[in-house]
This record gives C-alpha cells, sequence and structure tokens, in this order.
C-alpha cells in the first residue's frame, strides 16, 4: 500500500516537471488549473487509500477482540462445568460418610431393639451394608430394591429413617421422582429429629421441581428453613428462593 502512494506521488512529480516543456501549448491559467486537478486528485486517491488500510486495520482489531471473547467465554463454561461437577460429587461423598458416622451411633439402637424383638442384628446389618454398597456403586436398582425389602423385613430398625432416605435417594436417580419426593417427605414427617431430616426436606423439594412441581418445591424449602433454620440445608433453600 506504502508502495502505490510513493507510485502515485511520482506519476504527480513527473507531470508536474513536464508542465514547463509545454509552455508554449497551455497558458499559464490553464497550465495551474491542471496541476491543481492532479494535485487534488492525488490527495484524493491518497485519502481513499489511507481510509481503506484503516476499515482494515479496524476490522482485524475487532475480529481479535471477538475472538479473546469467545475464548474467554468457553473457559468460564468449562470452570463452571468443573466446579457443577465436584460440587455434586463432593454432596454425594458427604451423604455418604455422614451416613457412615451416624450408623455408629445407630448400632447403638439396632442392637437394643433387636435384642427385644429377637431380631438378628448381624442380618440387619448386612442386609442395610449391601443396599447401601449397591447405592455406592450407582446401581440405583439394585440399592431401592434392598432398602425396600429391608424396610419390609425390619420394622423396628433404628436403620429405618436412613433405609427410606437412601431408598428415597435411589428413585431420584432412577428419575422417578414424584416416589422420591413422597418418600423424602416421609423422612422429615415421621423422623424429623432424625440428622437426615434436614436434607431428606431439600432432597424432597429437588425432585419435586424436577417433576415439574415448582409450587411445592418452594413450600418445601419454606417449611426446611422454618423448621431448621441453622441446618446446613436450610442455607441452601435460602439460596435456591432468591433465585426463584
Amino acid at each position: 500500500m506504502a508502495a502505490s502512494l510513493r507510485a502515485i506521488a511520482i506519476a504527480a512529480a513527473i507531470a508536474c516537471v513536464a508542465l514547463p516543456a509545454r509552455a508554449g501549448l497551455f497558458d499559464d491559467e490553464e497550465a495551474r488549473a491542471r496541476v491543481e486537478k492532479l494535485r487534488t486528485d492525488v490527495t484524493d486517491i491518497a485519502k481513499r487509500i489511507e481510509a481503506t488500510s484503516k476499515n482494515q486495520l479496524d476490522f482485524a482489531n475487532q475480529f481479535e477482540t471477538l475472538r479473546a471473547d469467545i475464548s474467554r467465554l468457553r473457559g468460564q463454561v468449562e470452570v463452571v462445568t468443573y466446579e457443577l461437577e465436584a460440587a455434586q460429587k463432593r454432596q454425594k461423598d458427604f451423604y455418604v460418610d455422614l451416613d457412615n458416622r451416624l450408623r455408629k451411633i445407630e448400632a447403638v439402637t439396632v442392637e437394643a431393639k433387636a435384642a427385644e424383638a429377637k431380631v438378628d442384628a448381624a442380618a440387619e446389618t448386612h442386609d442395610y451394608e449391601a443396599a447401601l454398597s449397591a447405592f455406592r456403586g450407582a446401581k440405583y436398582k439394585d440399592s431401592l430394591n434392598g432398602f425396600v425389602g429391608f424396610i419390609k423385613s425390619y420394622p423396628n430398625s433404628g436403620f429405618q429413617p436412613s433405609a427410606h432416605f437412601w431408598a428415597a435417594s435411589s428413585l431420584h436417580q432412577l428419575k422417578d421422582y414424584a416416589r422420591a419426593a413422597e418418600l423424602f417427605g416421609k423422612v422429615a414427617d415421621t423422623w424429623p429429629d432424625d440428622a437426615k431430616a434436614p436434607d431428606a426436606r431439600l432432597s424432597q423439594s429437588n425432585a419435586l421441581a424436577a417433576a415439574g412441581d415448582s409450587k411445592n418445591s418452594r413450600k418445601a424449602l419454606e417449611a426446611l428453613i422454618e423448621k431448621y433454620p441453622n441446618s446446613n440445608a436450610a442455607k441452601s433453600a435460602r439460596l435456591r428462593l432468591k433465585n426463584k
């Protein structure tokens, strides 16, 4: 482009030099007029070239800006996706770990009630562990069947709240949201003082939302906050109500 400008300037200079040689053919006015016209033409061409060059530069800058924005947005999507997956994994691990810790406490009650009802405590614990192991292994149909069988076989077990909770969780994983919501609600209503009751109410809200029942999903969150205002589940409920 710079070469084009130099060529135009050289042509103008040659034309200006040639004019005196033809002074005999044109009067001074006509010569000056042609010189001015030539200069004007050269200036106009130079301006057009400069404008074209500027437009191309602006376009290139805009393209680079857009490409940078797209790259930044892709990075943000990847970060959010990773954080979501990590949060879901942490939640699942938390519940499993909580169950392990609570089981030590519940085992005392299980043994006491088993002695009274002459239930085989070893078999009771084995059946519960088998169902929970299936859930950990993402075998949700097997875990559901195991917990349903446990609930029927050991109606007086201290593991009943947990068995209902994990049965409901299995239903949720199987996308049977209506039944999952019903069973989570039973945990919170039947055993309101159990450690899993707040999480059961939160999970009930999740299941109702997944089933498309936003009205009752909201009611479950409100009931959770009212009953267990200082629980971690209530904190999550408050955040979700703000986003609804």
